[in-house]
């Protein structure tokens, strides 16, 4: 079920991303979409939790701990919006998917299997696989810029974003393991019955976040694409951050290795597929199935080593 809900989840975030090209080719700016797409994602997002559970229980630690992920996600979306203003588009979103490699090596490396986190030969394999084939098909697209600060936004993105993939199976860990000896995880225990508005407050930080950002460079209401298309991607955007938090509380130790490098995958090998249908680009389409190999050693081979 994981699998499925990474994929679900990879297939809204390209839809998010092309949202925000039609945006942009209308004549607005990323910050503005970036604005409008995260305040919605918000609202969506207490739609989808405590509106749709119809359980408003409140938990502040809960509520605090979403609002420490948001300003990690927005410190991704951030750099993301930097990398892509000082260098290349195509290496710039193989730096930032590369980071989902890493949730698994180190959730079990300090967790282990104990807490459903497992790492083998075939994943490392299948890993390296999926990290050569993003920045394959990213080198193939545009030439390395080489300059220093878009390197240093490169490698801050790849960190940041790892480290936002790992703060999910971390807090999917919290609702598994109720109960757990504050030692484990946390010095006091996460009511999974009361945990609604976590969502939202990630969404919450993301977006003032966002807004501060907005504010320092652009004092303007946005234009009427950069609302509709910034809409339209904030429900994408809402619902494949739903799917991305759901999936570490339901995956088995399978998948908890591959999921992050699915969505990656996903992601680029639709926005791909858009991009070279809609606007006639070049794809390395050699280089998403080095992608693909690396799935499919890092989880068929893995599943029959069982």
């Amino acid at each position: 079920m994981a699998i499925l809900f990474v994929f679900l989840a990879g297939l809204l975030a390209s839809t998010s991303n092309f949202c925000m090209r039609k945006s942009i080719d209308a004549g607005g700016s990323s910050r503005a979409y970036l604005l409008v797409q995260l305040i919605f994602s918000f609202f969506l997002m207490i739609v989808l939790n405590p509106v749709r559970s119809g359980n408003y229980a409140w938990s502040t630690p809960a509520f605090v701990i979403g609002l420490f992920g948001g300003l990690i996600f927005g410190t991704m979306m951030w750099g993301l919006g930097k990398a892509l203003e000082t260098g290349p588009a195509g290496i710039s979103f193989a730096f930032l998917n590369t980071a989902s490699v890493l949730p698994a090596i180190l959730m079990a490396l300090f967790f282990g299997l104990s807490f459903g986190h497992h790492y083998t030969l075939p994943n490392a394999i299948g890993s390296l696989l999926v990290v050569g084939g993003l920045f394959w098909a990213g080198w193939s697209s545009e030439k390395n810029p080489n300059k220093a600060a878009w390197l240093f936004f490169a490698l801050l993105i790849l960190f940041v974003h790892a480290l936002f993939l790992i703060f999910l199976q971390w807090w999917a860990l919290l609702l598994k393991q109720p109960g757990l000896p504050s030692s484990s995880l946390l010095p006091f225990v996460i009511d999974p019955l009361k945990v609604q508005w976590f969502m939202p407050a990630v969404l919450l930080s993301g977006s003032l976040f966002q807004i501060a950002v907005y504010l320092t460079k652009e004092r303007r209401f946005p234009k009427g694409a950069e609302l509709t298309f910034g809409i339209l991607g904030g429900i994408a955007n809402g619902g494949c951050t739903f799917f991305l938090v759901l999936a570490p509380q339901v995956a088995t130790p399978l998948e908890n290795a591959m999921m992050f490098p699915i969505f990656a995958v996903s992601i680029i090998v639709i926005c791909n597929g858009w991009a070279q249908l809609l606007y006639k680009e070049k794809v390395n389409w050699w280089a998403n199935s080095f992608c693909i190999l690396g799935l499919i050693i890092g989880t068929v081979a893995w599943s029959s080593l069982r």
